[in-house]
């Protein structure tokens, strides 16, 4: 299960940028995301319901169905994502509004998530109580996967109703092919300077993610802490929610250092505790709690980059690739969570850790705190450093970006 999870991130990774060229050569008098995020959202509902039936297969045939099922999910998923992303940057190219505006879709992301993880085994079980089946059963997990699909459509259905979208029908725009999709991405300094920075952060938390469970079991000595570690998701939530105030008040630049240093010293001061007081539930939350602020600051500042680097290809290439652009954000996180996935079983090999074994050796037990201490601070300081030495849309040299922008689109107005 472990070798399927990771093959479908990677497969998952590589559709992305291959949906972001299929979207940015859509043209239909509907425009070009809401077509295909309706497409995604129906397709992908569909696969979302059979992943969590089983049609009475078993061992290999079992195996191969959900395989087969779960990535297609992924590539349904995607198909509906892309799209999304991709329109977030075109409701405004003000930067102050661009600040508050990408909080919303990523604090409902991260809402919806906290939500499932938290009551989402409740409700299952719930179902099944009420059908007088185990607690477990596969029928508690569908019907919880179709009454998802139903807020899924709905949603979407509202945004894709209500949402304005240019008609690019009558060929508006050059088709790209993949060589032209590629120089897209490499020939824009910012675009690669964002990968950089985004990547980083990411693999800093991913890793974190990863490591949390055995971190706390051996080094902490309590398993449960995990549990804790789960809970302080919603200083993330929280984080999203004062980045448009802190931005303005300290500008973008400054919430990004912030973003970057409150990981830093949350994970030092748990690595601290974790030799001073490894079981003390409140320094725990205390430390994490500055972890995940530090990631939903990080979370609405990458948002708004990822606009910003659209407009600066615009203005610097002429032609405005959303979709390629914006699929390289999720190809990115996809990435950072396979390798994420893939370092934690080869770290714990690394380390010498036995589950079988109730106490790990010093080896293991200080080979954990590096890799999930030391490791992550690494990968926050490399993309701090990625932001501040080689990332340039910022203060003055945006907000000349904007006005050319402006000027761009008062005279296709014109032209019109």
């Amino acid at each position: 299960m472990g070798g399927l999870f990771f093959v479908a991130r990677v497969w998952d990774a590589v559709n992305d940028p291959v949906m972001g060229m299929i979207v940015d050569n859509t043209r239909t008098k509907y425009g070009k995301f809401r077509i295909w995020l309706s497409v995604g959202t129906l397709l992908n509902s569909a696969v979302f319901v059979l992943l969590f039936k089983s049609f009475g297969l078993q061992g290999t045939s079992l195996y191969a169905y959900v395989s087969v099922v779960y990535i297609l999910y992924g590539m349904t998923y995607t198909i509906m994502d892309v799209p999304y992303w991709s329109w977030l940057p075109n409701l405004t190219n003000d930067p102050r509004q661009r600040e508050k505006v990408s909080v919303i879709p990523r604090f409902f992301a991260s809402l919806a998530g906290f939500c499932i993880a938290t009551f989402g085994l409740y409700i299952i079980q719930g179902f099944n109580e009420r059908a007088g089946k185990e607690k477990m059963d596969e029928y508690g997990f569908t019907m919880f996967a179709s009454v998802i699909v139903v807020i899924f459509i709905v949603t979407i259905a509202i945004t894709v109703l209500n949402v304005g979208e240019e008609a690019t029908t009558g060929g508006s725009g050059q088709k790209i092919g993949l060589k032209q999709a590629v120089q897209v991405i490499t020939k824009n300094k910012e675009l690669l300077a964002f990968i950089g920075l985004l990547l980083t952060f990411n693999l800093c938390t991913q890793i974190v993610w990863g490591f949390a469970v055995y971190y706390f079991k051996v080094v902490c000595g309590n398993e449960y802490l995990y549990s804790v570690f789960g809970g302080t998701k919603l200083a993330e939530m929280l984080g999203l929610v004062c980045f448009p105030l802190i931005a303005e008040k300290i500008s973008r630049e400054k919430t990004y250092t912030l973003a970057c240093a409150l990981p830093i010293v949350g994970l030092a001061l748990l690595g601290i505790c974790g030799i001073v007081m490894p079981t003390n539930a409140v320094l725990v939350v205390i430390c994490c709690c500055l972890f995940m602020f530090g990631s939903g600051l990080s979370l609405g500042v990458t948002t708004c980059c990822i606009a910003d680097v659209i407009d600066y290809g615009e203005v610097k290439f002429g032609t405005r690739n959303e979709s390629i652009i914006c699929s390289t954000q999720t190809f990115l996180m996809k990435s950072a969570q396979a390798a994420a996935g893939l370092f934690t079983g080869i770290g714990l090999q690394i380390v010498g850790y036995n589950a079988k074994l109730e106490t790990q050796s010093p080896f293991t037990v200080n080979g954990l705190r590096a890799l999930m201490v030391a490791l992550p601070i690494f990968m926050a300081v490399c993309s701090y450093l990625i932001y501040t030495k080689c990332y340039t849309l910022k203060g003055e040299k945006m907000d000349q970006v904007t006005e050319q922008m402006n000027q761009l689109r008062m005279a296709q107005g014109n032209m019109k």
